[in-house]
């Protein structure tokens, strides 16, 4: 495994302010629809991250592994 990063600090904040902006735009530009105006808000006790949404994180999370240590190895 290296030892060295291959991107400097100011090359990180760089792609991080990028990365994040371009989220921000993402989540912004998406025009709310009626029925997602009309829907009674989510309780304390609901979960914040459903269980599709679990298995799609870690499925990609496996994949962007398998794909970084087939590269580096």
């Amino acid at each position: 495994v290296p030892q060295d990063s291959p991107l400097k600090a100011v090359q990180m904040l760089w792609v991080n302010l990028i990365m994040d902006t371009l989220a921000s735009l993402a989540l912004a530009t998406e025009p709310p629809t009626e029925a997602l105006l009309l829907r009674r808000p989510y309780g304390r006790d609901h979960p914040l991250v459903s269980g599709t949404m679990l298995r799609n994180i870690l499925g990609h999370a496996a994949y962007q592994l398998l794909v970084i240590f087939t590269l580096l190895f």
